[in-house]
Order: C-alpha cells, then structure tokens, then sequence
C-alpha cells in the first residue's frame, strides 16, 4: 500500500480501503512509438483514451503520468458531476450565441447521466447516485440571486430549475433554495482509478511515473525517453501551469476540502439531504459539499491563495486556516452536527483560464490536441471533453466538435507580478463581496464588477 498516495485525500484513503493499493504503475524504459499519446492520467486525458478506443479500437493509445492516475484535482475533487460550466449560459450567448449557448447546456445535461453510463460499462462502481445539488438562499439578496436564477433558466429553456420554499429546505436561516436535478454524488477516486483499470484491461497502455517534457508534432518527449507518435493530447489541467507549453495558459487556483467522520442516518433526516444530494449557497466565495456515501460530510471551497509564478507544491495542498474556515461554515449550515469530528483534510489546484472559459482544441496540422480550464467544473465536463477530443482525433462528424467551446483560445495570463496581484486581489474581492451583502442587505457592488472577470 502507498501511503504518501493514500495520504493525498478522503478518496484515495477510502478507495484504498476498498482495494485500491494505489501503487504507480511502471514507468516507461526506454524510447517507444504509439499512435496516440496522452499526457496526463486524469479524467480528460482517461476519457480521451476510453472514447477513442472505441472509436479506433486497434489504435495503439499511451497514457503518460507523472505520479498515478487520479493523482490531481480528478481524484480530489467534491464529487459533483452535473451540468454546470465554468461560464453562465448567458454568459456563452453573449459569445457565441443563443443557439450555440443551448447546445452547450443541452450537452452539459446530458454529460450526467453519460457518466453514470460509461462508468457502468466500464464496470466502475463510483458511488454513482442522481439526486441533483440544492443552492440554499440564506438572505434577502440570496433569495432574490436565486429567484432571479430560476426565471432566466426558464427563459432560456435548457435548465429545469426549480424554487423551492422554507419548508423543503433545512439549512440554518434559509428562506429556501434553487433545485438543480441535473447532478449525482460521485466518489471521484474510485471513477479516475477505477477508469484506468478499465482502460488497461481494454489494452491502452499507462506508463506511470514518467514527466511529459515536451510535446511537438509526432513525438513526445519524456524523462524516460521519447514516444515517437501520430497525434498528442495534452490533459494536464491546473498542472498544465508548471508545463512549458501551457505555462501561462492556465492559473493553479487551489480549492480545499474537509471530510467528517460517518454521521448517523437521523442526522440526515434531519438536515434533509438524502444520498445522491449535493448542496452549496450563494455566496460569493464558492462552498460545495456532498453527503458521501458512508454517510460523511465533504465539504469544500475556495480562499487558499493563489501562489507566486504558478507555483504548485505539496504544502499548498493544506492551510489550517482555510479548514477551519470550512468547519466552522459547514456548522453554520447545520448545527446539529455539533462537535462532529474532521478525520480528513486535503486541497489541491484546479485549472483557470484568463477568461474562465474551459475549451477543446486540436489542430490538423500539428495533429496536437489539449483540453481543460473547467475552474473546478471539471467531473462532467471532462467526460465531454473526452468524447469531444475523441471525435476530433478520429475524425468524426458529430455534433460536439461544433460545440462553442471547441476552438475557443482563451487569452494567456499576465506575466509576473500581475498575475500574482490579479487572482489574489479576486480572491480578496469575493471575501469582501460576501461582507459587503450581509452589511447591506443587497447584491456586491464588488460581485456586479467582478462577474464578468469569472464567467458571469
């Protein structure tokens, strides 16, 4: 058993209590040759992998990682797989158009339940379970965000949102909240794992402690030696930020979480969230939790800030105050968990574009592809990406490779010091935002200038 493995989060401990040794597979020895090389072992690159062996079943696919499948924000995440994209529908209208918009939610939505079908054909068992997230309003100016919320979805015809009044809601000071049944609890470790396994048995190969150093047309080079190749996907998400080729394409926004010990099956009743629910607020500094399937609480949010040059290191993954942020916040919503104890702790980044905009792109001529920027939407949204890559790679006509997102290339971020300013100075403003509603009972001023910088 890898302990330094099992230590990265609730999921890896839990899924190697399950069986998972979490041991690296064997890394490449040398120069070799495959078709297609995947750079990056979690769930974009895994379902890039899945989608086109399906596709090209006698392609020779390689999957190069540089620690073990599932090792980042795939296998750390809070486990909600729904419908949500970093931009907001009307956001994406703005862009592309309103036809264009829809048909990004409308394969947001159906990228649920596809999940729960590809992980059911994989023979993954990842606490897969549909029961929809509920926003709570906690305010006034909640309330009127989340009304507003249900009357443009209404308006826009894709997102079947539902208000839902005091008595259905259960959270300490709601005055109600917005139904979202487009989401299922996921155990995220035990999909990205349990997908590499998948994969493996179908033939694609995972060469595992080996560092991606450089990706050109036809060939990828490693530490442990070259891969000479037809195409190339790069799927590094967050950690395309300590890539040379994506260095300042991607922000590494650390996102943290904590994880109580088992709560009995009253406390549920009580606080009125059944298995399969996931459940966030309004706030502006984002909360997301999840009731697991062994009756835990994870429970996460932002508020670690953003470290100088795109750093990513492991002491990142763990800062006490934010933690304590998040117990005392998850106590704020449901006092009857009382003194209930935190047994895990554990963060990591996830992947931000300049203009929050996650994207696919593959170019024919360099026959090179990359995905990502899901600013912590990514669950679902790599199942589309990966079906989407798929399609491109392969060269199949379908209704995804017109999708707005595909092609969409996101301005670089600033270089040193602005950047460093930039993503701290918005993590500070969302912090202020949420002060300056509960002081004045209406919508951030701050909010209102900063919507449009993440997506809104």
């Amino acid at each position: 058993m890898n302990a330094a493995y099992r230590g990265l989060s609730y999921w890896h401990d839990s899924a190697a209590s399950a069986g998972d040794a979490l041991e690296p597979r064997a890394a490449l020895d040398g120069d070799t040759d495959a078709d297609v090389v995947v750079v990056g072992g979690g769930l974009t690159g895994l379902w890039t992998a899945w989608y086109l062996h399906e596709r090209e079943p006698d392609a020779r696919i390689l999957v190069v990682e540089k620690e073990i499948a599932g090792f980042g924000a795939s296998g750390r995440n809070g486990g909600w797989c729904s419908a949500l994209f970093p931009r907001s529908a009307a956001s994406l209208e703005k862009a592309h158009g309103r036809d264009a918009a829809a048909a990004m939610r409308r394969a947001m939505i159906a990228t649920v339940d596809e999940v729960g079908r590809a992980a059911a054909r994989a023979g993954v068992d990842c606490d897969f379970v549909r029961g929809g997230t509920l926003v709570y309003a906690r305010s006034g100016v909640q309330e009127r965000a989340a009304r507003a919320e249900v009357e443009e979805a209404a308006d826009f015809g894709t997102d079947p949102l539902e208000w839902w009044g005091r008595d259905r809601v259960h959270a300490a000071g709601a005055t109600g909240g917005v139904f979202d049944p487009n989401c299922a609890r996921v155990h995220p470790a035990k999909l990205v794992r349990g997908l590499a396994a998948a994969l493996e048995a179908r033939g694609v190969r995972i060469a595992e402690g080996t560092t991606a150093l450089e990706v050109s047309p036809g060939r990828v080079a490693t530490d442990r030696g070259v891969v000479s190749c037809d195409r190339a996907v790069i799927a590094l998400e967050g950690y395309g930020a300590g890539f040379r080729q994506t260095h300042r394409r991607i922000l590494p926004l650390y996102s943290l979480m904590i994880a109580t010990e088992t709560l009995p099956t009253a406390f549920w009743d009580e606080v009125g969230i059944p298995h399969g629910r996931t459940f966030s607020d309004y706030r502006n500094l984002i909360v997301y939790g999840q009731r697991t399937a062994d009756d835990r609480f994870a429970f996460g949010g932002r508020g670690a800030r953003y470290h100088w040059g795109s750093a990513i290191r492991p002491e990142y993954d763990r800062v006490d105050r934010v933690f304590a942020h998040l117990r005392r916040t998850l106590g704020e919503l449901f006092p009857a968990i009382g003194d209930a104890r935190v047994t895990h702790t554990w963060g990591g980044p996830l992947g931000v574009p300049r203009d929050w905009h996650a994207a696919v792109r593959y170019d024919p001529e360099t026959r090179i592809g990359w995905a990502g920027g899901y600013v912590g939407d990514g669950l679902s949204t790599t199942n589309l990406a990966g079906r989407t890559l798929a399609d491109l790679l392969s060269g199949t006509d379908s209704e995804l490779v017109r999708l707005p997102w595909v092609g969409h290339r996101s301005p670089d971020w600033e270089p040193e010091p602005l950047r460093f300013a930039g993503a701290n100075a918005g993590l500070v403003a969302m912090t202020a935002a949420d002060q300056e509603e509960r002081l004045t009972g209406r919508g951030s001023l701050v909010a209102k200038v900063m919507g449009p910088l993440v997506g809104h």
